[in-house]
């Protein structure tokens, strides 16, 4: 039989990428600095807004609570810009649509103050480079990527993924569905067969990564405990410097480039 040759890895983000162990704040005030510029948008343009940051903050964590609860069950993407626009249209600001590019850009997303690169990331991401292997992100985030590129320009890693980095919020739909993963595909030029996804959900990551056909890796982390492994399709790791060995079973050639 063929040796099935290994064209692409694509990584989920959040807690395989970036670590967020260490993230001290809550969302209300990991939200309110951002919310605050919004804020001192429309008092600039002398146009102050009607209410307090407190309100805008409360109502906007909890708009965003409940489109992530009817997204978890329709596995339809909630998009982040359109809760901020509506939240704010429900307020009182009648032209927020109107001036959604400025919104976004007083918004400002960044790097999450906490949150860091796992020390393992950067090495194994230039080793697999370096093997000629395309490399891409797909995340269940309701910012689209626009967004989330400035996470990792922040963190330095933005350069290993110049053609695939896709955010729930960009394609509709949440993993483990598999048109996220699709496009995924679709981006890379690759099959899933030849392609090896990894994360740290077994739900979303690893159900929806075997679902379509790949072969899939979770990292175990504070978060997720390890499900049983399959030799042949499925594997667990707690550092991304156990990686080659897995993939030197599945796919024998893969440091050939």
């Amino acid at each position: 039989m063929a040796t099935i040759q290994l064209k692409a890895v694509l990584f989920d983000f959040d807690d395989t990428l970036i670590d967020w162990s260490g993230v001290q704040l809550g969302w209300r005030e990991i939200e309110a600095p951002r919310l605050a510029r919004v804020l001192a948008l429309f008092e600039q343009a002398g146009a102050p807004a009607p209410f307090p940051l407190e309100r805008l903050v409360k109502r906007y964590t909890r708009r965003s609570r409940e489109a992530w609860i009817e997204a978890r069950a329709t596995l339809i993407a909630p998009r982040m810009p359109a809760i901020l626009l509506e939240t704010l249209s429900e307020l009182g600001i009648a032209d927020a649509e109107n001036l959604a590019d400025e919104i976004l850009a007083a918004y400002d997303w960044n790097v999450v103050p906490g949150t860091v690169v796992f020390p393992d990331v950067p090495p194994m991401l230039r080793q697999l480079r370096s093997a000629g292997l395309k490399l891409g992100i797909v995340t269940n985030s309701s910012q689209p990527m626009a967004l989330r590129d400035a996470e990792l320009r922040g963190h330095g890693l933005i350069e290993y993924f110049p053609d695939c980095r896709l955010a729930a919020a960009d394609v509709g739909y949440l993993k483990p569905h598999r048109r996220i993963f699709e496009a995924a595909l679709e981006r890379l030029g690759a099959e899933a067969h030849e392609t090896i996804f990894i994360g740290d959900s077994p739900s979303a990551d690893i159900a929806g990564a075997l679902g379509i056909g790949m072969r899939a890796i979770q990292r175990v982390t504070y978060r997720s405990l390890a499900v049983v492994d399959d030799e042949d399709a499925f594997a667990s790791l707690h550092s991304l410097a156990e990686l080659p060995a897995i993939l030197d079973v599945w796919h024998p050639d893969w440091r050939d480039g």
